[in-house]
């Protein structure tokens, strides 16, 4: 089934897929009512200042970049660097060559904002393939057909399950590896930092990593532009990565950097990032559920 869907979409002109996808999530929005109050939720926590009319919109633009993702997802096995090249560019590409001059490898900071799918792809597809911290799909036969196409160029896949064997090895090889950190976390693997004023439950495995091989943190978000009816990958300036003597607080204060990064991102772009994830769900010792 979702071979099929795949391949549907794939023969489609990119315009006509788009579409689709765009009427598939605003399908998405009416249809999936607890989802959409987990979205409203997150949005009334971090724009208190906004109407709900306001968050609405926001929630329904999210909604349909989702189904944009999905057409492109369908899309990537046909596309090639020239016509990629036509819809997506680089902001910011000298700093990701500048950190890889340092051989010391590069942890690029993401989270699900803008075609996170799209972004290490295209990346790959320009001859810069990446690593990619993934959580494995319950369904395995779903799982390796959607890895099959993140790698069709290069790109090669480190499961949560395999994490910091997986990262520690990559950065001493120099290699660039994606992880996307803004999901909601469980302590021990997860501390309490900021995210839009709110204390979150934030993996702090990027942060020991980076503390451990001295590998450059950047930003790397893609991200549609309105105005220029394209994407633009965002590689940032590679972000400072506190080291001392108490290693468990420099987790803590690294993290906190790292969320701020991101949180600035989603503030340039709210109706990118998927506020339907439960962001806030994990609470420190004390304090009432969110949801």
């Amino acid at each position: 089934m979702v071979r099929v869907f795949v391949h549907g979409l794939r023969v489609l002109p990119r315009g006509l897929a788009r579409a689709i996808g765009a009427a598939i999530g605003s399908i998405a929005f009416r249809g999936l009512g607890r989802l959409r109050r987990v979205g409203l939720r997150n949005l009334e926590l971090a724009f208190p200042e906004k109407t709900a009319a306001d968050r609405e919109a926001i929630l329904r633009s999210e909604y349909r970049n989702l189904g944009l993702l999905l057409a492109e997802f369908c899309k990537m096995p046909g596309y090639t660097p020239e016509g990629a090249s036509l819809f997506i560019r680089y902001e910011g590409l000298d700093n990701y060559r500048k950190a890889r001059e340092r051989g010391k490898g590069i942890l690029v900071l993401t989270g699900h904002l803008g075609a996170w799918e799209l972004s290490s792809f295209y990346h790959s597809l320009m001859g810069m393939p990446m690593g990619m911290v993934i959580r494995r799909l319950d369904n395995p036969l779903v799982d390796a057909f959607v890895n099959r196409i993140r790698c069709l160029h290069g790109n090669r896949v480190i499961h949560k399950d395999d994490f910091a064997r997986g990262l520690i090895a990559s950065m001493r090889a120099g290699e660039t590896v994606g992880i996307l950190m803004d999901t909601n976390m469980t302590p021990p693997q997860g501390v309490f930092v900021p995210y839009f004023g709110v204390m979150a439950c934030t993996a702090s495995g990027m942060a020991r990593i980076a503390a451990k091989t001295g590998a450059a943190v950047l930003p790397g978000f893609l991200l549609w532009e309105e105005s220029e009816q394209k994407y633009v990958l965002h590689f940032g300036e590679e972000l400072t990565v506190v080291h001392t003597e108490d290693a468990e607080q420099d987790a803590l204060a690294n993290t906190a950097t790292f969320t701020a990064s991101i949180e600035a991102y989603v503030r340039r772009y709210p109706e990118q990032w998927l506020w339907m994830h439960r962001r806030w769900k994990t609470r420190p010792p004390g304090e009432e559920g969110i949801y």
